[in-house]
């Protein structure tokens, strides 16, 4: 359907349009290889699994996740095997990797696209940095994205609790003439809630800025600097952490996603309204060129050679342990972990 935002008509897919009878059809014949079971393998494959699809998975024997696929019920040699094999079975490869792991097992995948099938991804990255992962699919083969806008735990979660997740759609190659109505009927098994159309590159510009950003690390960046700021003043870590975090996560974001930021704005107090309008525009200001050499970034590459050099290194997961435990040392994360403690829900019931 067409849906007009401020001005700008998009062709939005809901199960409306394409329901999941419909997107069985469509798939009745294909048998979908889920390469990677991290971080949105799962949320994807259980998704497909529990709508009728048929699934296999790929993942290195005996590691990790190999295990955690045999307890989410893969069956090695029936539904779970080596990447490769799982590749030479599937006619749909999705290649849920990582961004460093696609670039490192390209080279072994590339030969088993055979014509006609079909290479999904759920991230424009490796595609869109063609030049530095060297990913360069053969000509005889679609090549098609869904991203779900959110964590593949939320995919699963929201999946679960019977609704959807937003997804963009893209298709970089269309061989057959149907990667289109593959792609938007794979988004509906996967669980999402409605379809909105990008490009490969234009999904991984937003997505890294996003992460880089707003949802993750200007987030904690800003959740920093407050915190710090109230403390320095005396206020205690418990008054810190709430005034900072959990007002924020466990009430007003809350209302944000149901109704809206300008609701929020109508409903606080006149106090908290004059002071948000305020002081708002100070901090758009402040961040703003912030925001404009994180996108220079992502566009010209520079932030890809970053992270897959980063994300390469031999070092690399003992690195990230060493930052995440700094992260998790901060007096704000550990005053966090004792307020999230004490909601109700984790009161213990007295006899």
């Amino acid at each position: 359907m067409k849906i007009n935002f401020g001005g700008v008509t998009e062709n939005i897919v809901t199960r409306d349009e394409l329901p999941l009878s419909k997107a069985k059809k469509i798939l009745k014949n294909d048998v979908v290889a889920v390469l990677g079971y991290g971080v949105q393998g799962p949320g994807q494959a259980l998704n497909m699994r529990d709508n009728g699809i048929k699934v296999i998975i790929g993942q290195r024997k005996e590691s990790k996740s190999w295990n955690k696929a045999k307890e989410d019920g893969w069956v090695p040699g029936k539904t779970l095997f080596e990447i490769e094999e799982a590749a030479k079975r599937g006619t749909i490869i999705m290649y849920l990797l990582s961004d460093a792991g696609q670039k490192t097992f390209w080279p072994t995948l590339k030969p088993l696209l055979k014509t006609g099938k079909t290479l999904y991804f759920s991230h424009g990255f490796s595609i869109t940095y063609k030049n530095i992962t060297k990913v360069i699919p053969p000509k005889d083969i679609d090549v098609v994205l869904v991203a779900p806008k959110g964590s593949g735990l939320t995919v699963r979660r929201n999946f679960m609790e019977g609704s959807g997740i937003n997804s963009s759609y893209a298709i970089f190659q269309d061989y057959s003439g149907r990667a289109t109505e593959k792609c938007l009927a794979l988004g509906i098994a996967v669980g999402s809630g409605y379809l909105f159309p990008t490009t490969f590159q234009k999904e991984v510009f937003s997505d890294l800025a996003g992460e880089r950003g707003i949802l993750i690390g200007a987030l904690e960046g800003v959740f920093e600097a407050q915190y710090e700021e109230l403390r320095k003043h005396g206020h205690s870590p418990s008054e810190a952490f709430n005034e900072t975090v959990e007002e924020l996560t466990q009430s007003l974001i809350k209302l944000v996603g149901e109704k809206g930021m300008d609701w929020m704005f109508a409903n606080v107090s006149t106090t908290a309204q004059r002071g948000a309008f305020d002081w708002k525009d100070k901090f758009r200001i402040a961040v703003k060129p912030v925001f404009k050499e994180l996108y220079s970034e992502v566009s010209s590459g520079r932030e890809a050679r970053r992270v897959l050099k980063k994300n390469s290194s031999k070092n690399y997961r003992e690195e990230l342990n060493e930052e995440i435990e700094i992260m998790r040392n901060h007096e704000m994360w550990k005053a966090g972990k004792k307020v999230r403690e004490l909601r109700p829900e984790n009161w213990k019931k007295t006899p």
